[in-house]
């Protein structure tokens, strides 16, 4: 009884050893999951129990395994994340910090996709290839980026810095700074040239398509009171 006790004792001092290295490395990461997710009630319950925090660790270890060229083992790591939250990361991916994926059930960010700072990541979003060609094939995400759940982002492109990409849109060209992107295939949108506010407002992003189907509209209702 007492090797057990002492053996108890043991995980538990490892289990607190590593919940306080953790907290401490990714502090900005579990912070920025805090500050973006309303339904986050404590520093403990991010570090804890969200799955986003735990893909984004095992993609730490998994990188520095691949850029050791341990490729086996990186993508082993990967994949057990994988199992573990639902979350795939490629091990080659390059991603920035404050880095949180909001509940990431289906999220896939290929090999060669590089990713900024302060970029949040909805569920079933996928940053994907286009082709079978070697080399860069995965999108460039700049800084402040938004993407919404089911959004898909493919191809070598660049996402520029500030901008939201809608749920469920389909980009597959270079988005400039400062956008919004909507619909499939995606079409950008501006509002009033200022920096789009990445509050998560989805009823207010202008949908372009909608736009359009307005004017006809209007101009429909002007030929028949001619």
């Amino acid at each position: 009884m007492t090797c057990l006790i002492q053996v108890l004792l043991i995980i538990l001092a490892l289990f607190f050893i590593k919940t306080a290295l953790i907290s401490i490395f990714f502090f900005q990461e579990i912070r920025a999951a805090q500050k973006r997710d309303p339904a986050a009630k404590s520093f403990l319950e991010v570090l804890l129990l969200y799955q986003g925090l735990h893909a984004l660790i095992g993609h730490r270890i998994a990188h520095v395994l691949y850029k050791m060229h341990l490729f086996f083992c990186a993508r082993y790591l990967s994949q057990l994340m994988r199992w573990a939250t639902g979350i795939e990361i490629h091990p080659g991916a390059q991603i920035g910090r404050r880095f949180f994926i909001d509940h990431g059930m289906g999220v896939v960010i290929g090999e060669t996709a590089v990713i900024g700072d302060d970029v949040l990541l909805y569920q079933g979003v996928t940053l994907g290839g286009t082709g079978l060609e070697k080399g860069k094939r995965h999108p460039t995400i700049g800084n402040n980026v938004v993407i919404g759940g089911g959004a898909k982002v493919l191809g070598n492109i660049t996402v520029g810095d500030n901008s939201y990409i809608g749920a469920n849109a389909v980009v597959i060209k270079d988005v400039p700074p400062n956008s919004t992107v909507v619909g499939v295939p995606g079409r950008i949108t501006k509002q009033d040239g200022r920096k789009i506010d990445i509050s998560l407002d989805h009823i207010h992003v202008l949908d372009p398509i909608m736009q359009q189907m307005e004017e006809l509209e209007k101009r429909i209702e002007k030929l028949e009171n001619k």
